[in-house]
């Protein structure tokens, strides 16, 4: 445990923390680690701590348990360096309200959230809530907090309050309560390896599916890449109890530095990694996932990607074959091709919505309240959700219903390998190309006026929808939730201001390059007389 003492003279010689900065949607992130530059330290451990403390108040307030009873909060962390003494912090944190800790160690976040629903004593399962300690796929200096309770990930307004209430706590921060949650740790603080439950229900999983054959993949290579984050477990635990050969897995040893690549299946060289091991070792399979698995894509035989709309359109094929004629929710940026394969090849409803993983799982759950069977949620990012796993953005979950089918078929009789998957997707009609321009507002620019970047990126999306609305080759989509989509010139193309950033970005599909620089220069003469918006990126590209 690290002594209070040692981060006193920080408390006292620190600036203040702008806690509410930390916010980034429904998670906290911040910068952990020391030594890049104009990148200082705001997620001190004694802000960890004030945060912890807050989460800890929050849920006596939200569960209100009786006085006989002591919460418990699970701790999980991925391969980051900062993990170890942000963890010790957290358990300070927790601790000092009077909350049971329980450090899982190096988990996924979805096991985290599972631990709120696992019931079983000898791992001090359930427990109430659960904090996972991850900043996904960002730098190696960077670290942050995703909280659970078993009704799933708090959403952005229950952060705010957590983070407005931390701020309070940080100000009370005293060497005497410093010392007292030190203590309060050392006493509260039990072990638990909670990943051993999380790894065999998901090798359970695979098993049922192929009707309790103790090792249905027996024969399949399959090859993991976890990019040196929390996902090596997967080899080891899950593929290989089921019978298959892992030989070529790599970057399974967790190291924080992300030494051999980023770990994210949207990244190019991630996915050029998975895709020559699996070519080179001639494996049936790749799975690679994000740094602390609640993402993930996949590699076949033939070193054909299945990420982005490619992953949505085989789950999609999957979940519709359990459940016809169920809605497909996902974000924003999705094809037109994708739409198509949905509706008319699979029967299904798509229904295209917001950014943000979060945004997509609460419309799925939105939409089967009010009567519409939705069944799964996904973004083109690699999260995807589904109603039977509790709506968990799981990416070993997805990986187990791509195994499951790959099981079930060689059960029956008809095994080819990953060829079943791909055959799921034929038919999916992929734009020759497809770009994301990133268009930056600057917010000391003397045109936003004073104002904010928000309204500033507003008006140039309402100035966007009205010039392209005159022009009889563009088309405004009819039902759209973010930004201004338009499809024209055989492709599309969507402007949306970032759910964070001041930043408009801008997607273009199109089945030519001459038909995508159509598109960017109708959204160049939109946006060009605004002059807070830097349009380079854009610019360039149209006179390529």
């Amino acid at each position: 445990m690290m002594a209070a003492a040692q981060f006193r003279s920080a408390i006292s010689s620190s600036e203040k923390v702008d806690f509410l900065k930390l916010q980034n949607g429904s998670d906290i992130r911040g910068v952990a680690v020391a030594g890049v530059v104009r990148e200082p330290v705001n997620l001190t451990e004694p802000a960890t701590e004030a945060i912890a403390a807050a989460f800890a108040e929050w849920l006596l307030e939200k569960k209100k348990p009786a006085e006989s009873r002591r919460l418990r909060v699970s701790i999980g962390h991925d391969s980051r360096i900062s993990a170890q003494k942000l963890q010790d912090a957290v358990s300070r944190g927790i601790a000092s309200a009077g909350v049971e800790v329980i450090q899982y160690g190096l988990a996924s976040t979805p096991a985290m959230f599972n631990s709120t629903l696992t019931e079983d004593e000898n791992f001090l399962c359930p427990v109430d809530g659960s904090i996972m300690i991850t900043a996904s796929h960002l730098p190696y200096n960077r670290n942050g907090f995703k909280f659970f309770t078993n009704t799933g990930g708090l959403g952005k307004a229950d952060i705010k309050d957590i983070l407005e209430h931390a701020a309070n706590i940080y100000e009370k921060f005293t060497d005497e309560s410093l010392k007292k949650s030190e203590q309060a740790a050392n006493a509260a603080v039990r072990k638990v390896d909670y990943m051993a439950v999380y790894t065999s229900d998901l090798v359970a999983a695979v098993r049922k599916a192929a009707g309790n054959i103790e090792k249905p993949l027996e024969g399949f290579h399959v090859i993991v890449d976890a990019g040196n984050g929390a996902g090596g477990f997967f080899a080891g635990k899950v593929l290989e109890p089921l019978g298959a050969i892992t030989i070529g897995s790599q970057f399974l040893e967790p190291d924080g530095m992300f030494p051999n690549h980023i770990p994210n299946p949207e990244d190019k060289a991630a996915m050029k990694a998975i895709t020559q091991a699996v070519l080179q070792n001639k494996a049936d399979l790749g799975i690679i996932f994000d740094t602390d698995v609640d993402r993930s894509a996949a590699v076949d035989s033939t070193g054909h990607e299945i990420n982005r709309n490619r992953l949505i359109a085989l789950m999609s094929a999957l979940v519709l074959e359990e459940h016809p004629g169920t809605t497909i929710v996902t974000d924003c940026v999705t094809s037109d091709g994708l739409t198509a394969f949905i509706e008319k090849k699979l029967g299904g409803k798509h229904h295209r919505f917001k950014r943000g993983y979060k945004n997509v799982i609460d419309e799925a759950v939105r939409l089967n309240s009010i009567g519409e069977e939705s069944h799964l949620a996904i973004e083109t990012s690699g999260h995807g959700a589904l109603k039977e796993n509790h709506w968990l953005d799981d990416g070993a979950y997805l990986m187990v219903k791509l195994l499951n089918k790959l099981a079930s078929a060689r059960a029956s009789g008809s095994d080819s390998g990953s060829k079943v998957l791909t055959n799921l997707i034929e038919g999916l009609e992929e734009a020759a190309v497809a770009v994301e321009l990133r268009l930056k507002i600057d917010q000391n620019h003397a045109d936003l006026k004073g104002g904010s970047f928000r309204d500033y990126g507003e008006a140039v999306l309402k100035h966007l929808e009205n010039t392209t609305s005159s022009d009889p080759k563009l088309q405004k989509a009819p039902i759209n939730y973010e930004g201004v989509r338009v499809s024209g010139h055989g492709g599309w193309f969507l402007l949306r201001l970032s759910l964070h950033d001041p930043v408009l970005p801008l997607n273009i599909e199109a089945p030519s390059n001459e038909d995508a620089v159509k598109l960017g220069l109708a959204v160049l003469a939109a946006v060009k007389e605004f002059a807070a918006l830097e349009i380079s990126a854009l610019d360039k590209f149209v006179h390529q």
